[in-house]
């Protein structure tokens, strides 16, 4: 719990001209421009921590602005994100669950073994923020719907043909490691996705906590100044 205490005698003053609920109107101002200034910190904090955080993942929070009639806010998950818990995993520490890919992964490609994770190769095409890009993703996931299935294209003509290119996944036993596999129309392959049957962990790195209740404590009794201030000046402009 966050205790604050405002010794300021305007403030102070400014209140006893107020009714109750002009004071809580006031108060729920306050609150709300505070929380926002918490969620700034926070996404703040997420591009301090992660590697250039998508807006899914700078946009994973919220702010539930308070009332008059109830003077709590809340700087939250949004619900669309509450499942997904890799945050969660990045403020605590511990291993995070699976993300829809693997869930697909592992129902689609079930003959292969057991797959827990994935995660991009070294032969994957990268987006802007590190992350398998969505077009190749696409195109493997479009090819790889058994073990060994591949979407190929063939080129050449006569006896002599190019190797079929395109995405596969290697049989069971082969020396290629688990994985989504590239080959091109030259015959060379390379490794677009890793399988693994371990869940990744993760050491505590986010820091959610860390600095926000430093900003809450700095910033209400300035927010209550101004916002009571505020009220006291359309008090004074009533008729």
């Amino acid at each position: 719990m966050i205790s604050i205490t405002v010794d300021d005698a305007t403030l102070r003053a400014n209140m006893r001209q107020l009714r109750d609920r002009d004071i809580r109107t006031a108060s729920s101002w306050a609150l709300n421009d505070t929380a926002s200034d918490v969620l700034a910190h926070v996404q703040a904090r997420m591009g301090e921590v992660f590697d250039r955080p998508t807006r899914f993942t700078k946009n994973a929070f919220m702010v539930r602005f308070a009332r008059p009639g109830n003077l709590e806010a809340q700087v939250t998950e949004r619900p669309s994100v509450g499942s997904r818990h890799y945050l969660k995993v990045q403020e605590f520490g511990g291993s995070r669950g699976r993300t829809g890919l693997e869930g697909m992964l592992g129902s689609r490609l079930s003959a292969t073994g057991g797959i827990t994770a994935a995660a991009p190769a070294e032969g994957a095409r990268l987006d802007a923020h590190g992350n398998w890009s969505t077009a190749e993703r696409n195109q493997a996931l479009a090819a790889v719907k058994s073990p060994g299935g591949t979407r190929a294209s063939a080129s050449g003509s006569g006896k002599r043909r190019r190797r079929r290119s395109g995405f596969f996944v290697p049989k069971a036993g082969s020396r290629l490691s688990p994985g989504i596999w590239k080959r091109s129309a030259d015959g060379s392959i390379q490794k677009v996705l890793h399988f693994t049957s371990v869940a990744p962990a993760y050491q505590k790195r986010l820091g959610f906590f860390d600095g926000a209740e430093d900003v809450w404590q700095r910033n209400l009794p300035l927010h209550l100044r101004r916002t009571i201030g505020k009220m006291v000046a359309r008090l004074d402009t009533r008729p």
